[in-house]
């Protein structure tokens, strides 16, 4: 009987064990997962972190060109009024857009694309156009028309 009871409680205590390994080793699968997973998101993180820092830095980097190219602008308008404001009348007759031989010829194509015009006499028209008659006609009639169809 002893024998029997050793052997009884082995059984039982072996079934006991190997439960209570399948439990315990699965939960420690699954926490091995769950750390797998935190490290992964957390090396997500920092490589999301770092292109945000890259970014960011770009960006900063665009908006001093942008800033550099403005202030170039902005000095090259200035110096484009100041020379402006120094222009006088003078300089422009100084100046003309067309040379002097250039106007001459310009004159001469004028004169002989447009000559003169003789401006003629306007007649006075006293009579009424063609298309006009002295008499009321049509429409225009006040006599009234005769009914073509009875009416019983």
């Amino acid at each position: 009987m002893t024998v029997v009871t050793a052997l009884v409680v082995f059984i039982i205590g072996a079934i006991i064990g190997f439960i209570a390994n399948h439990f315990l080793s699965s939960s420690n699968q699954e926490q091995r997962k769950l750390a797998e997973q935190v490290n992964k998101s957390e090396a997500a993180l920092s490589q999301y972190k770092l292109d945000v820092a890259d970014h960011l830095e770009s960006s900063a980097k665009l908006l001093d060109q942008m800033n550099s190219t403005c202030q170039t602008a902005m000095k090259q308008m200035q110096e484009s009024t100041q020379l402006l404001k120094r222009a006088t009348s003078n300089d422009t007759d100084a100046m003309p857009f067309f040379s002097q031989e250039t106007q001459e010829q310009l004159a001469q194509t004028a004169g002989l694309r447009h000559p003169k015009k003789v401006d003629k006499p306007v007649e006075a028209v006293t009579e009424a156009p063609l298309d006009y008659s002295g008499e009321a006609s049509g429409l225009f009639i006040d006599k009234k028309q005769n009914q073509t169809s009875k009416t019983e």
